[in-house]
């Protein structure tokens, strides 16, 4: 088959490999579209893989091609998801079913060979079947949808409340709608590039605002006539926005840190302060997964996605481009500014 393989810090190949074939209890995909994580750029473009040559790619969608012996839960033809995550299913956090916090995991796509491939071999319970009405880019952003619900459910979010949502990333734009979908009293988005944030509008947000303007964070308290917001999702992994939350949460908010910081981040005492003042709840969201595996988020994502409440909009993908250009897909990103959205590589050109 072909594959995108890097064999080391910048140097990502599209050449010929080994078909991989199922094993016992394996299915074998035929991939159809991946996306490009912003985890997967610093590891062709800088240092991160954990080894070479390597595979990479784990937001995928497609066509099982092969079942291994044992496999009773899909069938060659079923379209699925892939589920990245492959927990130990032994540990005391697998056995509580928090999964995402296992120590002892593989990944698909990191760990082990993933899906910027013509075929992926993954275990059966990592293929996700969705229907037939939904189209493989909605299945490819199964991962990235998962992830963001996640973050709602770490974030204990009940409807009726003031929710903001620092950054438009795919991500962000999914936290959006799963607060617009679970009841959400009013959704602020907040966006440091203007052409983002019509976006956000579309997929939910009724305010939105920009860190371009001096007065931002001045802008969203008074959205909220000073009382601040009682759900906060950054999604930035921005050190600066970060702190900013602090300042932003209401009395007994509820703030999740999506987003991975690239920066030490350090807070002053009146900042922290805020913290106790205001009896907020600060938490963090890792991954996508809940018992029973591989989880509600990956249940709700097929619902919504088939009912059409969960809002699949062509902006939202930045451009799909063949495995045959898998380099030049990640070139792009050498140049700050240029990739706006989410980029599908399409295995079958």
């Amino acid at each position: 088959m072909y594959a995108g393989v890097v064999h080391a810090p910048f140097d990502i190949r599209y050449e010929q490999t080994e078909t991989p074939k199922p094993g016992k209890g394996e299915v074998r995909i035929k991939v159809k579209y991946t996306g490009i994580c912003g985890s997967d750029v610093p590891r062709v473009n800088g240092n991160a893989c954990h080894f070479f040559p390597i595979i990479l790619g784990h937001e995928f969608s497609g066509t099982v091609d092969a079942v291994g012996e044992g496999v009773t839960s899909v069938a060659a033809g079923d379209r699925v998801a892939g589920v990245p995550l492959v927990p130990c299913m032994k540990c005391d956090d697998c056995l509580h079913g928090n999964f995402s916090l296992c120590k002892h995991y593989s990944f698909i796509g990191s760990r082990q060979n993933g899906s910027f491939a013509e075929y992926v071999v993954v275990p059966e319970s990592n293929a996700f079947r969705f229907d037939e009405d939904v189209c493989f880019e909605k299945g490819a952003l199964f991962e990235p949808s998962t992830v963001a619900a996640h973050a709602l459910r770490c974030a204990d979010f009940r409807g009726g409340k003031k929710v903001l949502v620092l950054g438009c990333g795919t991500i962000g734009l999914m936290v959006i709608q799963w607060a617009r979908i679970f009841g959400a009293a009013g959704i602020t988005a907040v966006n440091r590039s203007r052409e983002r944030l019509p976006l956000a509008a579309k997929l939910g947000a009724n305010q939105t605002v920009s860190t371009l303007d001096e007065d931002w964070t001045d802008q969203l308290m008074g959205l909220t006539d000073g009382k601040g917001y009682d759900y906060i999702f950054d999604c930035t992994g921005n050190a600066d926005s970060m702190k900013t939350t602090f300042r932003l949460a209401a009395n007994k908010a509820e703030i999740c840190m999506v987003g991975t910081p690239k920066k030490e981040l350090s807070f002053t005492v009146s900042e922290w302060e805020q913290m106790n003042r205001k009896e907020f709840h600060l938490t963090g969201s890792w991954m996508s997964y809940s018992a029973p595996w591989p989880g509600e988020e990956w249940a709700l994502t097929a619902h919504y996605f088939k009912t059409g409440e969960l809002i699949y909009d062509e902006a939202i993908v930045d451009r799909i481009m063949g495995l045959s250009e898998i380099a030049a897909a990640f070139d792009l990103y050498k140049t700050p500014g240029t990739v706006k959205g989410k980029i599908l590589i399409d295995s079958e050109k």
